[in-house]
């Protein structure tokens, strides 16, 4: 028996981009059940149709922003499922200077991309506890060890994701739950077709991933022993030399971003 087989695999923000690699990826390695969850019903009956010969799969339209429909979710998922892999992936950012943006920009995109994991842990970490065994996977960001100009709120969720995370991972040793980060650079994915980015700011990258970089190594991260995973590995030594020669680093990253700014 593989590794993979025989686990039930949650993942959020499933219906495009690095979800759905995560997804079909899974999917290749005889899995049990994949649960792909995001708020686009269509768009997730869509991969549903795709990915339903290859493997078992169900599809749960929620908002992991509202903690009412995370519970509701939960309740309805574990009538027949224990999950055994929960991948917190879902997650938007708004490109704009913190003088512009509103109150509500900000809280949107912590409602998401932070308070929508814990809200997912907190509901299915109890059985993965009461179960000696489970695997918390959460999709962070190199942002959450830069602070870029024009994406606070989302730099702030990432940062605090990794916090969370880094708190958890050791709450949780020895109860047979692990947890991981996987902190990539840039993705092709959906990301920046919201409308604040305008369509330009990411053709300015001079790299970017493809998604299924990232969601290789979130398959790889289910033998692997380390708390955080870079992606690409090499870019850990940005974030090595941005902490221990930041009067060198720090001026680089802000003439890099400075240029975007109105």
């Amino acid at each position: 028996m593989s590794k993979y087989e025989e686990k039930t695999i949650l993942i959020t923000g499933a219906s495009s981009g690095i979800g759905k690699a995560i997804a079909f990826d899974f999917a290749k390695k005889n899995v049990k059940k994949i649960i792909m969850v995001a708020r686009s019903k269509s768009k997730l009956d869509q991969v549903y149709e795709e990915l339903k010969n290859i493997c078992e799969a169900e599809v749960y339209s929620c908002d992991i922003s509202i903690k009412e429909s995370v519970s509701k979710m939960k309740n309805e998922i574990e009538k027949k499922d224990k999950i055994d892999v929960l991948i917190n992936n879902a997650g938007f950012g708004i490109f704009g200077s913190v003088k512009d943006q509103t109150i509500e920009d900000i809280e949107s995109v912590m409602a998401t991309n932070y308070f929508g994991m814990i809200y997912c842990i907190k509901n299915f970490l109890p059985s993965m506890m009461k179960n000696r065994s489970g695997h918390i996977i959460n999709i962070a960001s190199l942002a959450a060890s830069f602070g870029i100009p024009m994406m606070a709120p989302y730099c702030a969720s990432k940062y605090a994701m990794l916090g969370f995370s880094e708190s958890l991972y050791y709450e949780l040793k020895g109860t047979g739950v692990k947890v991981t980060v996987i902190s990539p650079i840039a993705v092709k994915t959906n990301f920046f077709n919201n409308q604040s980015f305008n369509n330009k700011f990411v053709h300015k990258f001079g790299y970017v991933l493809d998604p299924r970089k990232v969601s290789k190594a979130v398959i790889n991260s289910i033998n692997s022993p380390r708390f955080e995973i870079t992606v690409p590995f090499f870019v850990r030594g940005a974030v090595w030399l941005k902490h221990t020669i930041p009067f060198i680093i720090n001026p680089i990253i802000d003439k890099s971003f400075k240029k975007y700014m109105p």
